[in-house]
């Protein structure tokens, strides 16, 4: 809870800070990337860097997390603590790093506004940003001991056992832990942060959910090749399908991710994915099917093409080994014989929808919101709707 007078303070100077985001973004990062390189080098996502899109992303929550303070003061931002949180488990973020952000953001914060940051400015949102950080570390340490507690821990070697080109642009990697010890449990729907060396020497990480059902040593992960564009390609998605083979080695995290399916058996369920979102997908599907599951099971996905749609013959397969299940696919660029009303953008107006459906959402943010909405629409409780960002947004997603 934010002290009275910090509250004041910050809700007179949000306009301000969330005015100059972008520019704070860019001091923060300069100055923290000087300081300390090895950030830039092993930690955060370069190609994010370069294209700017991750600029907003630590500045950006934190004005996310102030306005919720001030403006909804009652209510805690769990979903987005908790998001944050799992993605900084899985990347190993630990407490001792936290001042040091504190130290550049708030370097940035006073370089950009000048004289506006009074020292009773400076203490309010100083309130604001420990508040958010003591609650990260909290929910962090707490995922580290369950991690520990279930055979996790920190990043351990992996063995490619096998690698399958499933479509032109995505590849799924059959790894095994090279120690021969136990892989981790996971619940379906989770994650885990792959490392590797690039030719630079920089050691790169990025996070790709598990697909299959949790129980066998030999684990999963679907790959997509990211294109960049006017952008720079993606440098660790573009490693593993160039140079990534079976027998070679990679580094994997212990599982984390807050979209794990909570499979209530009487509970009807919705699952919906666009592109790779597939992914968390399929392995909730295979889960339902070796539970048994018997309540209805909607599944929606959207892609480009049929042919571009990752792990289509496995959606499939699975929905329809369940008791009561349909799938409804969109495509922007259909295949002859497929429904023209599934043209084009998901449209759940003639999606039924079972009342008490609990929804698990994975894609890009524009096809989340739509689909929320659709939902909320249909009846669905927004605390029943649960949802996985992909890249440096997931902060944006708060509901």
């Amino acid at each position: 809870m934010l002290s009275e007078q910090s509250a004041a303070t910050v809700r007179a100077t949000l306009p301000a800070v969330g005015g100059a985001l972008g520019e704070i973004s860019d001091r923060f990062y300069a100055g923290l990337f000087a300081a300390h390189p090895e950030l830039l080098r092993d930690l955060f996502n370069r190609g994010n860097q370069a294209s700017g899109t991750q600029r907003q992303a630590l500045a950006g929550a934190f004005a996310a997390f102030a306005a919720q303070l001030v403006e909804r003061p009652d209510e805690r931002p769990d979903a987005m603590l908790h998001r944050i949180a799992h993605k900084h488990a899985s990347l190993g973020i630990a407490p001792e790093q936290y001042p040091v952000v504190h130290e550049h953001l708030f370097a940035a914060i006073g370089e950009v506004l000048g004289e506006a940051v009074t020292p009773e400015v400076a203490a309010a949102w100083t309130e604001v940003y420990w508040l958010m950080a003591n609650a990260l570390i909290a929910v962090e340490k707490r995922l580290y001991a369950a991690s520990e507690a279930t055979g996790g821990g920190g990043p351990r070697t992996w063995e490619v056992v096998e690698r399958v080109e499933e479509t032109a642009e995505v590849a799924t990697f059959l790894i095994r832990p090279a120690d021969g010890a136990p892989a981790p449990d996971f619940r379906p729907g989770q994650y885990v942060s792959v490392r590797v060396e690039l030719p630079d020497g920089a050691r790169q990480t990025r996070q790709y959910s598990l697909v299959g059902a949790p129980g066998p040593a030999v684990r999963r992960i679907a790959v997509k090749r990211v294109r960049g564009g006017a952008a720079p390609d993606g440098e660790v998605s573009n490693h593993l399908h160039a140079r990534v083979r079976a027998g070679d080695t990679i580094e994997v995290s212990a599982p984390y991710g807050d979209l794990a399916l909570d499979d209530a058996p009487r509970t009807p369920l919705l699952l919906a994915s666009a592109g790779i979102g597939v992914t968390p997908m399929i392995a909730m599907l295979e889960h339902l099917v070796v539970r048994g599951h018997r309540a209805p099971v909607t599944v929606v996905h959207a892609d480009r093409s049929p042919a571009e749609h990752a792990l289509r013959d496995e959606h499939e397969a699975h929905t329809a080994k369940l008791a009561d299940a349909e799938a409804h696919f969109w495509y922007e660029r259909p295949e002859p014989g497929h429904p023209a009303d599934r043209t084009g953008l998901v449209d759940l107006s003639g999606v039924a929808v079972a009342p008490g459906t609990r929804a698990y959402l994975c894609g890009p943010l524009p096809f989340m919101r739509a689909v929320r909405g659709g939902l909320i629409e249909k009846g669905v409780a927004p605390a029943d709707i649960h949802y996985e960002v992909f890249g440096p947004d997931l902060w944006l997603a708060r509901g």
